[in-house]
């Protein structure tokens, strides 16, 4: 009798129930949720710490007063590391800028493309040489734009590559006039 009393005892604890089956994928899925939440509590300090600091956000923008930039000369900032290029255009550079034929640039761009609408005669770019990254001088070259002496690459004024190794025009930064005297980079 002791086998068939075993036979019934493991019969009985074998059954299960619905109440059972519902209550054990009631414990699963709660076990299954609050490790879930812990896996996010848990992963999200370390996503927090890939944004960048109080620091390194205060460089992220920067503001010129380009009321003392005489028309004709240009004014050199340093944002993000990298020297900016503010020039002043007079209305003979821009004219000059405008004529030139797209078929003639080795990185076609027009002037327009370059520069604010209303504010032609402000030019931003940011002054490194797209052929190296040297830092071309100003008001120089045959188009009296810019000259890279290490390599000799020339760009015009409007920034824009005309000859030489580089390979295209200088960048320009995103920037915005905040009034007629300042300009936001950045």
């Amino acid at each position: 009798m002791s086998k068939n009393n075993k036979e019934s005892q493991n019969s009985e604890i074998d059954i299960e129930t619905p109440k059972d089956k519902s209550r054990r994928k009631l414990l699963t899925n709660t076990a299954y949720s609050a490790a879930g939440v812990g896996a996010v509590c848990a992963f999200l300090p370390f996503i927090d710490s890939m944004n960048p600091s109080d620091d390194v956000q205060a460089l992220a923008s920067i503001e010129v007063d380009i009321s003392s930039i005489p028309l004709g000369e240009e004014k050199k900032v340093m944002w993000r590391g990298k020297p900016v290029f503010i020039k002043h255009r007079t209305p003979k550079e821009i004219e000059e800028a405008k004529k030139v034929p797209l078929i003639e640039l080795k990185d076609p761009q027009e002037d327009a493309q370059r520069v604010k609408p209303g504010k032609e005669q402000w030019l931003v770019t940011i002054g490194i040489c797209t052929h190296l990254g040297c830092v071309p001088i100003g008001g120089q070259g045959e188009y009296k734009g810019w000259f890279c002496p290490c390599h000799g690459s020339v760009y015009d004024t409007s920034a824009r590559i005309r000859k030489g190794p580089a390979p295209t025009n200088l960048e320009i930064p995103p920037y915005e006039f905040i009034s007629d005297n300042i300009i936001k980079i950045g």
